[in-house]
């Protein structure tokens, strides 16, 4: 990816990608109204006691993958091959370890984590059961970020979306199964949409791994001599664990500012909770060409291609922000159309906070595509800890504090809606500054470490064998 069109390969990377969110996220619409409508509120609240634990978890996994996908695109821009390998076998040990320790410490916990967040007892038993499931199913889950997040290092997002294709049409008919005890399969109730998720990840993984295998892609775990490499599970840490703190930044965040919102009644809440399925749609395009830009930042830098950084970032901004541009326009021009699909047309006061959240924080949203644009090249680079501080400096200092003080002088939640359009802005212009300081340029990795030529490796491989 570090020769040809810019603008043609950061289409061809990010649709593939697009498409697999956009896919997970009707997934995820689709599972709610199972759970929503059929199986009651008793099932609905289980879930979403489950839901905080479990986003707590994820960044955890997603942020390490993430550090997996800059070591794998830099040494693949530079063709380190050998070093490619390092970070692969050493990410899947490490990833095992962790998702393991995840789940020992989950089973034997999760009814102190459920009574700790005091859930009513009724939904206690439900909760537990559910959430222990959804442990079980972890490391599969971290091993599918694994391999995600490899394979797009080197370029490559469209195999890990037909995967994903054939996990979530996979799941969304074993739901219903399992769930309602269709065709001879035993009913589970709320169990059955975490069993079905297990079972099918459990199949996607095995199914893309022996892909891997098969066709002899370069980050394919070598399993018959894995082994840890200590400077690149030190590296995969020292990048990783910055961006899983701040996707957990990012998620207790919301947790406060829900609480705040949560002061002014029923109806804020329900405007703001179907606002922010609006906002989920309107940043996906942004999100996901910031994972494109990051993988190609990566490989640039690897390739000591410093020089097309700049039109990969102007053509990111260009794309990022046209797609974002169409979110901004329907939001503030049609907010009570597409409230309407997520709120019954009697529940007018949700309509009405709704649509003053969607009118003051829409035009915010460009700001929020131009600062994942910088966040891309940034992330691209390694420095992961520079996106971390804008987002303390964002949600924390910004948004959260902002927020509590808009909403009292205001004496309105309307002035959380605010504090959220500013958080975008100061995101914004301290991440660009970062990027136009050209501090990201100091290299993270030692370039030096292994042979840079196909004929070294071959010779590495034959002396290992």
């Amino acid at each position: 990816m570090t020769t040809g069109s810019i603008p043609r390969l950061m289409i061809a990377f990010t649709l593939p990608m697009l498409a697999g969110t956009l896919l997970q996220t009707a997934y995820s619409f689709i599972n709610a109204i199972w759970v929503g409508q059929y199986l009651g509120k008793t099932a609905l609240a289980a879930v979403t006691v489950s839901f905080p634990v479990l986003f707590a978890l994820i960044p955890l996994g997603a942020g390490l993958t993430m550090a997996t996908n800059i070591l794998v695109s830099q040494h693949y821009g530079a063709r380190n091959m050998g070093d490619v390998r390092k970070v692969v076998d050493s990410s899947t040990i490490l990833i095992m370890l962790i998702s393991l320790l995840i789940v020992g410490l989950g089973e034997l916990l999760a009814p102190l984590i459920i009574r700790a967040m005091d859930t009513p007892p009724d939904v206690l038993p439900l909760a537990v059961g559910y959430l222990r499931i959804f442990f079980l199913a972890m490391p599969f889950a971290f091993g599918l970020f694994l391999a995600r997040n490899a394979m797009q290092g080197i370029g490559d997002s469209t195999t890990p979306l037909y995967f994903q294709t054939a996990s979530v049409i996979l799941t969304a008919v074993l739901d219903p199964l399992l769930m309602f005890g269709w065709l001879g399969f035993p009913r589970l109730d709320l169990n059955g949409t975490a069993w079905a998720s297990l079972i099918t990840q459990v199949a996607a993984l095995a199914a893309l791994l022996l892909y891997m295998h098969y066709r002899k892609s370069p980050v394919s775990p070598t399993w018959s001599r894995l082994r840890v490499d200590w400077p690149t599970v030190w590296a995969t840490v020292r990048i990783g664990i910055p961006s899983s703190v701040q996707q957990s930044l990012v998620a207790i965040g919301m947790v406060v500012v829900i609480s705040l919102v949560n002061h002014y009644g029923e109806a804020a809440t329900a405007a703001f909770g179907a606002a922010s399925r609006i906002d989920q749609l309107a940043f996906m395009p942004a999100m996901t060409f910031s994972l494109a830009i990051s993988t190609l930042a990566g490989q640039h830098i690897g390739a000591r291609k410093l020089h097309r950084i700049k039109e990969i970032f102007w053509w990111g901004l260009l794309f990022s922000g046209g797609f974002t541009l169409i979110a901004t326009a329907l939001a503030v021009a049609m907010p009570e159309v597409l409230l309407r699909i997520f709120v019954k047309p009697s529940e007018t006061e949700v309509i009405r906070l709704g649509v003053d959240y969607l009118r003051i924080v829409g035009p915010f949203y460009l700001f929020f595509a131009f600062t994942f644009t910088s966040n891309g090249v940034i992330n691209g680079s390694g420095h992961t800890l520079v996106t971390t501080i804008v987002s303390l400096i964002s949600i924390w200092l910004i948004r959260v504090l902002l927020a509590g003080i808009l909403s009292h002088l205001l004496g309105s939640v309307t002035g959380v809606w605010y504090a959220i359009g500013a958080s975008f802005v100061a995101s914004m212009l301290i991440s660009t500054a970062y990027y136009l300081s050209g501090h990201w340029k100091r290299p993270v990795i030692n370039r030096q470490s292994t042979p840079t030529n196909e004929t070294a490796i071959l010779a590495e491989e034959m002396a290992e064998a």
